[in-house]
């Protein structure tokens, strides 16, 4: 008899190099694993070699750009060609999304239509597809330069927002509230080749955390957020599951699941960020990967034995699942702190910090004589408290209380 063959993953994109996106990827291969998949992970050849750690926990491993459009596909297509079989395709960058849904497209196996996926990742496209479907929409426009802002600003109410039509992380994001601040706002854009301009939406934000099972959305959890007052857009608290009362969180699902529908998704993980507003819902950018900011873990904790990417191994695996157990029955909460700007003398506290034993993850990025930048994205991250508890109040409080007993002793910085 014939033993049939181990199912083989292509996981396309591999990992960067940041320990959060190391540890999302030793994560998804170690929930592969379980599953008997053999793994052939690609990446951009520099990355390769800056994540030894993931490399090595692939059975192969292969350079593919996957900011090279179709270059995934064309790899995938070759290896087919040459007696290669692949069962799934999946990956967790953002900046990979495109060509996961590509090198599936090429392979004719389950994922996102790429042109769907092209649509939530151009922000201008997913605002005017959800607009003309009914979701309700800040006004916007793509820019290419000043005048064109001036114009906007001139027939709109503000205050507004100017961001990158392609970018993550709250890169390049800030608030106005007139004309006069637009110069600073340009600057910070990382390109200038075009980009947006749109109302600011008023109202506590959040996220929907999820997985497709058999095409279907399926709403695992929704995120309350925290952040810094503008212009800028830097979180600083995720609490899961949010606070909120239970009418409000069915309504974020059925938007949520609705607002999918209509952008023609269907395949992987999702991460859906939101306002809620005087009106109701507002929706905000889509994306097609798993949340970022450690929520990974978190939603571990609040749904015991959940095994995120391992859920859109098992949909395509034809494993069964028990969405009944796919509820949140604790609560987890992370704090990213943000000490005052400056060269950094001492930290006080860490340590106790770091043994409590409600702590799910910590992490500290500064050490004596480095300098604190001003805190403006995800970037300028230097640390953070994740916790678990038995309810989601219970773990904001402590996440909380945990960061206060955290001292960062900051001198003014040469210029």
């Amino acid at each position: 008899m014939v033993e049939p063959t181990s199912p083989r993953l292509l996981f396309v994109g591999g990992a960067g190099d940041a320990a959060l996106a190391v540890d999302v990827v030793r994560t998804a291969l170690g929930q592969a694993r379980k599953r008997g998949l053999q793994v052939h992970l690609t990446n951009q050849e520099a990355t390769l070699a800056a994540t030894p750690a993931i490399t090595a926990l692939a059975d192969a491993a292969s350079a593919v750009d996957f900011e090279i459009p179709g270059a995934s596909a064309d790899w995938a297509r070759g290896r087919a060609a040459a007696g290669e079989r692949f069962d799934i395709v999946f990956g967790v960058r953002e900046m990979a999304q495109e060509a996961v849904a590509e090198a599936a497209d090429a392979l004719g196996l389950p994922g996102n239509p790429p042109q769907a996926v092209h649509r939530v990742r151009t922000k201008d496209e997913a605002r005017a597809a959800l607009a003309a479907a009914g979701f309700r929409q800040p006004r916007f426009r793509v820019c290419a330069d000043e005048a064109e802002v001036r114009d906007f600003l001139a027939r709109t109410t503000g205050p507004w927002v100017v961001k990158p039509r392609d970018a993550m992380g709250s890169e390049g994001v800030t608030r106005i509230d007139g004309p006069q601040e637009l110069a600073a706002a340009l600057e910070f854009l990382p390109e200038r080749t075009a980009f947006i301009v749109e109302e600011f939406v008023t109202g506590p934000e959040y996220s929907a955390e999820g997985v497709f099972l058999g095409g279907a959305p399926h709403v695992l959890a929704v995120t309350s957020k925290e952040l810094l007052p503008p212009p800028n857009f830097f979180e600083i608290e995720y609490v899961i599951p949010a606070i909120v009362p239970e009418e409000t969180r069915a309504e974020i699902e059925r938007q949520v699941v609705a607002a999918l529908g209509v952008l023609g998704l269907r395949y992987g993980q999702f991460h859906v960020e939101l306002w809620w507003t005087e009106r109701g819902v507002v929706l905000g950018e889509v994306h097609v990967r798993n949340a970022g900011g450690w929520i990974h873990r978190m939603l571990a904790h609040v749904i015991p034995g959940l095994e995120w990417f391992g859920l859109v191994f098992d949909d395509v695996l034809g494993n069964p699942v028990d969405t009944a157990a796919l509820q949140p029955v604790r609560g987890a909460a992370i704090r990213f702190l943000t000490p005052p700007p400056g060269r950094l003398v001492a930290v006080e506290g860490w340590e106790e910090v770091a043994a409590h034993p409600a702590v799910i993850h910590c992490e500290l990025a500064v050490r004596p004589g480095d300098v604190i930048e001003p805190h403006r994205s995800v970037e300028n991250r230097v640390a953070l408290i994740a916790v678990g508890a038995d309810t989601p109040e219970e773990a904001r409080r402590l996440a909380r209380k945990l960061e206060e007993s955290v001292r960062f002793v900051t001198e003014a910085a040469p210029h």
